[in-house]
């Protein structure tokens, strides 16, 4: 039996993947990454601007394309070692099943560590994410 925040979180993965809020190819953008699961065939690409405007464009299961809107909304006017340590404080809540409460709206993929196999899948954006910012560095 889920408890009521369990099920809030559910719907709000459920709501996110169907109708993600920041997703799409922006017009102009400062970098991009990319990741793929080939395990199960989830694809992100993650365009970055300067400022800390993100948006992806995600393919693949709920949870993934949950992440990748969950993280841009959580990066949102984020500096790119503000982005950093976000991504590091997220793993560990997907990876250990705590949620912490800096984190808001990324806490929904908390239950992911009961799945290891889906902790990738909750992680991808961010990878992608970190490539993106990566470039963004080398070229900026």
């Amino acid at each position: 039996m889920m408890s009521e925040s369990q099920e809030l979180y559910q719907a709000l993965i459920m709501e996110r993947s169907k109708a993600p809020h920041f997703a799409g190819r922006p017009e102009a953008f400062d970098a991009q990454g990319q990741g793929e699961n080939a395990m199960c065939g989830d694809r992100v690409q993650v365009f970055w601007q300067r400022g800390g405007v993100v948006r992806h464009e995600a393919h693949g299961c709920a949870i993934m394309t949950a992440s990748a809107d969950l993280m841009a909304q959580a990066v949102a006017e984020k500096t790119p070692s503000q982005m950093t340590a976000l991504r590091g404080a997220f793993e560990e809540v997907v990876t250990s099943g705590r949620e912490n409460p800096a984190l808001g709206d990324l806490n929904a993929l908390a239950g992911v560590a009961q799945y290891r196999s889906r902790i990738r899948c909750a992680t991808l954006p961010w990878v992608a994410l970190a490539e993106a910012l990566k470039e963004g560095q080398v070229h900026g």
